[in-house]
């Protein structure tokens, strides 16, 4: 079962205490704030769209095509061949529709992306708040050079990710590559 992500004001919230809590220069803890924080939260939505889609327009495709057989082994008599047959078109056009679109957003591509990306980001974040992994032994002003760059190159990789295998399909196949 899909669970939706916390709400973002709440997430701002308890983490903006959290930030406010280390012992660091204001404008570092603003940087936390606008690029780490804003990023996490940007990812977790992009992530939960992109799942949410995907799963939508694969249901529709899995159980719609799991209908049209059936409404075409029908035997309902002259009386009803004429709402079968429209229903049976409406039906194949709604999966034909379905399938097209999951295959032009390639949105079960995205949410892996995405939540990669974003659970990299957390996973960062956590080893900075709590100064483990890479930050053990450091004050967080210290480790916040260090975490900064690290932000700094996941941030990176997500865009040349992106751009190197979700867009790099739809390039390969002559579309338009959508915005992410």
């Amino acid at each position: 079962m899909l669970k939706k992500p916390k709400d973002h004001e709440q997430v701002r919230a308890e983490m903006g205490t959290l930030i406010e809590a280390l012992e660091l220069p204001e404008l570092n803890k603003q940087f936390l704030r606008a690029r780490w924080l804003e990023q996490v939260i940007w990812m977790d939505e992009k992530a939960w769209n992109s799942v949410l889609r995907h799963n939508v327009l694969r249901l529709t495709t899995i159980i719609g095509g799991v209908i049209v057989p059936a409404l075409v082994s029908l035997n309902v008599g002259d009386s009803g061949a004429t709402a079968i047959k429209t229903l049976t078109y409406i039906v194949s056009l709604v999966v034909a529709l379905s399938a097209a679109v999951e295959e032009f957003f390639h949105y079960g591509e995205r949410w892996r992306h995405y939540r990669r990306t974003v659970e990299a980001l957390k996973s960062e974040g956590w080893q900075f708040f709590q100064l483990s992994g890479p930050y053990a032994n450091m004050t967080h002003v210290q480790a916040y050079p260090a975490f900064a760059a690290r932000v700094e190159e996941l941030s990176r990789e997500e865009v040349e990710t992106y751009m190197t295998q979700v867009a790099k399909d739809k390039k390969a196949e002559g579309q338009t590559v959508p915005t992410t």
